[in-house]
């Protein structure tokens, strides 16, 4: 790519940083990002509703992720920047052939020609995307057990499951949710509630 056009992509870039810049600092304003301080300024959470609390804590984590959307932004757009000083601007890092005019004068940041940009999607696709950090070390994705992966099945996740809810056993008392009549297990006062309610039903 010629001089000219390198300048005029790096002052498109610089106008797309400045634009990101700013819609994070609208952000802010308007406490989008996570700022949990109308909700740590009252005395005590106990007469708000549970979906309330809920509501609040939705809002923090989606403006956190709005946030880390743009700062990702930022990240690809400094990279690009330092493309157009060693002047490798508008070179697929993947394939090596000049990315369009049309998609650099879409996506300015954009280090990927759509063929590889496509593939590299397909494949995050397939794999899941990124995953837990926890996966690299147990080998196995979550939800199965150690013996899913092979074909022996005689000890399963389900098996290690039940192997380990025997642990919760107390000897010599009976079965906490087997019955709910059971003498110490309801509550009298909820005995009382349900006798009224059934009183209360027509014959």
């Amino acid at each position: 790519m010629d001089k000219k056009n390198l300048e005029y992509y790096k002052d498109k870039l610089l106008k797309e940083k400045q634009k990101v810049q700013n819609t994070i600092s609208l952000m802010k304003k308007n406490q989008t990002i996570g700022s949990n301080a109308e909700m740590s300024s009252e005395l005590s959470f106990y007469d708000n509703h549970p979906s309330d609390l809920g509501e609040e804590l939705s809002d923090i984590e989606k403006g956190r992720a709005l946030k880390g959307n743009e700062l990702s932004i930022i990240s690809k757009i400094d990279e690009a920047l330092i493309e157009v000083e060693k002047g490798s601007y508008g070179i697929c890092k993947d394939c090596g052939i000049k990315i369009p005019e049309a998609r650099l004068e879409f996506i300015p940041y954009a280090s990927l020609c759509v063929n590889c940009q496509n593939t590299r999607n397909k494949i995050e696709k397939s794999t899941g995307g990124e995953r837990p950090i926890e996966e690299s070390v147990l080998g196995k994705p979550f939800g199965f057990g150690f013996n899913d992966f092979k074909d022996d099945t005689q000890f399963d996740a389900e098996d290690s499951y039940q192997s380990v809810a025997r642990f919760n056993n107390i000897r010599n008392t009976p079965d906490y949710y087997e019955d709910d009549d059971v003498d110490g297990y309801v509550d009298p006062m909820d005995k009382i509630s349900n006798e009224q309610y059934k009183n209360q039903l027509p014959d």
